[in-house]
Formats: structure tokens, C-alpha cells, sequence
């Protein structure tokens, strides 16, 4: 062949091969055989930082700040009562009279007897200061003085048992009796509860007992009333644990100032044991179940590379990171699913509005 042919034929070789090539790609360099696969886009983020807040949750009852039933210390007839039930009631107002007439003649009596023995007992005084007196006369009427004052003091408290009153600021509720009846020392009359501030008592199981500690708040929540939440902090813990349950009882204070609470509400009690501000926290989206473990990928030098992290708290679609993962780390938080430990990342062109 001449060199003139063998020239042409490549020329048209060359016109063909051009005219199969993919519109664009003339002209282009071809690929090298060593190159890998193209970076896989994905979204890249840094980890974030958030509040955490470990919470126990657990049942208990409200109960009264303060609560007593009224019940009298004598027998007698109820001659007065002096209060509406469900009214408020203020310390010391009276509330029931009983039949003062023997209480009141017994002071009177006392009364009576006290007015002769100081009399006696200044005649015994002067007359021994004249010296015409015996000492033993003296110390007699003295000792009767005494009695008389003591019996006096011991009739006036029997009369002052006759009228019961509020023992601090309450709420009355449903008496038990009514004027004419007699009663008994000990016979319930009418309960009186303080419900401005209630308690919650409430159980936690006993293996978080080193996590408790006076002053840790709670949010209460009421079958009665589902669509409020009331806040309140603990300040009493049993010292002694339930044997039966292995709980340990806490007692908190919750405000009741629109009176809407009462004693025996069954609550629902949110406990808040631990609060941090600096949790290294990340989308939910980024884990990568591996079994019963979680992964996330780090993007360290454009690859991705599989770590094993373990979990804390959920919120809101967020996950605290407690092993695995530092502060500054970026993770991929969309498109995990579609890597592999290794494989080279690029960041995602961001999506239109």
C-alpha cells in the first residue's frame, strides 16, 4: 500500500470513530483505567450541640398540704355549729360549741374556791409576820393557794374544749354531725384541708435511688385536668425504701392557686434526674442500624468511614450522642443507606426552595 493510502484509510477511520462518539465528548481525554467510582453525593452536616434532660417517669397521689379532722377532746352535746361545709376557714375561727353549762359551773366553782384560799393565804402570811403564826399554817394555806389555782387552770381548759376551732387556714369539708347530737372524745365531726400548695407523693423504682436529691424538679399531670401541666420540685425523700415495691417514695409541692386541685388526684409524674446543655446531638436520620448496634458515617478526608456510637436520649427527632463522636466531627445525615465504610463523599448540591 502507499503511503498516500495507507494516510487516507486512517482518515477515514478516524471520521468514523468521531461520528459514534456521544455528542459532547469529542474532544475529551478518554477515562484512565485506574480511576475509582465517582464520590457519592450525600448530606454532609456537623454535629450539633443541645440540651439533654433525663427523665423518670412514675404514678403517684396529690395529698394536702395540710389536713385534719376535727374531733373533740371532751364529751358533750353540739349546741352551735358555726361553719357552711366547703367554706374556707382562717386560724383559731370557731367552728362547733358544745354544751358549756357543767364546764363553765366547774370554773366558776374553782373560781370561787381560789378567791378564799388567796384570802387565807395572806391571813397565814400576816400573822406569821407578827409572829403570832406557825409556819405549818402558813405552808398549808399555801399549798391550798396552789391547788386552787391549778383546779381553776384545769376547769377554764376543760371549758375552752367546749368550742373546736380551725387549727390552721383550710377548706372545710362535709360534717359528720349535727346540733343536738353527742359525741364522743375522738368522733370525727368535719376534715379541714390546707390546698393552696398540695403534695405529690410518688414512687421510683429503687435502682435510680443514686440519681434522687431534694430540689429536683417535676411536671404533673392530671387525669382530671389532661390539658394542663403543673411544675414542682421534690423536698422530701423517704429514707426508708418500700420493701413489697423496691421504691423509694419522693414527696413534692405544687402551687394550686386556681384552687382546681384536691387531695387524692391520681398524678402522673414526670421526674427530671440530669440536665446537660453541651450533648453532642444529631439527626435521627444519620444512624445506620447494624444489627442491635448503631453506626454513623464520618466524613474524614472526602470518605466516608463507619463508627459505632451509643445512644442517650431522643428528642424531637434528635439523638444524643454519649461514645463515638466529638464536637467538631461532620457526619452524613442523608444518604447513608446508599454508602459503604470507605467510599469516597461528595456534599449534596443544595435542593431549590
Amino acid at each position: 500500500m502507499t503511503a498516500i493510502g495507507l494516510i487516507g484509510g486512517l482518515a477515514v477511520a478516524g471520521y468514523v470513530w468521531l461520528s459514534l462518539m456521544p455528542p459532547g465528548q469529542a474532544g475529551k481525554p478518554a477515562p484512565s483505567a485506574n480511576a475509582g467510582p465517582a464520590p457519592v453525593a450525600v448530606e454532609i452536616t456537623p454535629v450539633g450541640r443541645g440540651t439533654v434532660q433525663r427523665e423518670l417517669q412514675a404514678v403517684g397521689s396529690l395529698r394536702s398540704n395540710e389536713a385534719v379532722m376535727i374531733r373533740p377532746e371532751i364529751a358533750g352535746r353540739i349546741t352551735q355549729i358555726l361553719f357552711d361545709e366547703g367554706q374556707k376557714a382562717r386560724k383559731g375561727d370557731p367552728l362547733v360549741r358544745l354544751d358549756a353549762a357543767i364546764a363553765q359551773a366547774q370554773v366558776d366553782q374553782a373560781t370561787a374556791s381560789l378567791i378564799l384560799s388567796r384570802a387565807n393565804h395572806e391571813r397565814a402570811a400576816d400573822l406569821v409576820r407578827k409572829g403570832v403564826g406557825t409556819q405549818r399554817a402558813y405552808e398549808e394555806a399555801l399549798a391550798k393557794l396552789r391547788a386552787d389555782e391549778a383546779a381553776l387552770a384545769l376547769a377554764q381548759a376543760t371549758l375552752d374544749k367546749t368550742t373546736l376551732v380551725a387549727p390552721f387556714d383550710g377548706v372545710l369539708g362535709l360534717r359528720r354531725v349535727s346540733v343536738g347530737d353527742y359525741v364522743n372524745p375522738g368522733q370525727d365531726l368535719v376534715n379541714i384541708e390546707n390546698i393552696d400548695t398540695l403534695k405529690v407523693d410518688f414512687r421510683v423504682p429503687e435502682i435510680h435511688a443514686l440519681r434522687l436529691a431534694t430540689g429536683q424538679s417535676i411536671k404533673v399531670v392530671l387525669d382530671a385536668i389532661p390539658d394542663s401541666a403543673f411544675d414542682g420540685k421534690v423536698y422530701a425523700i423517704d429514707p426508708a425504701h418500700d420493701p413489697n415495691g423496691r421504691a423509694v417514695i419522693l414527696r413534692a409541692r405544687i402551687s394550686n392557686s386556681k384552687g382546681h386541685l384536691r387531695s387524692g388526684m391520681f398524678a402522673r409524674v414526670t421526674l427530671l434526674i440530669d440536665e446537660r446543655d453541651d450533648a453532642i446531638m444529631i439527626p435521627e436520620t444519620a444512624l445506620v442500624p447494624v444489627g442491635d448496634e448503631k453506626f454513623v458515617y464520618r466524613v474524614v478526608d472526602d470518605n466516608a468511614v463507619l463508627t459505632k456510637v451509643r445512644l442517650g436520649q431522643r428528642r424531637g427527632g434528635k439523638v444524643e450522642i454519649v461514645d463515638g463522636l466529638t464536637a467538631d466531627a461532620m457526619i452524613v445525615t442523608e444518604g447513608a443507606m446508599k454508602l459503604r465504610d470507605g467510599v469516597a463523599v461528595r456534599r449534596a448540591a443544595s435542593k431549590a426552595p
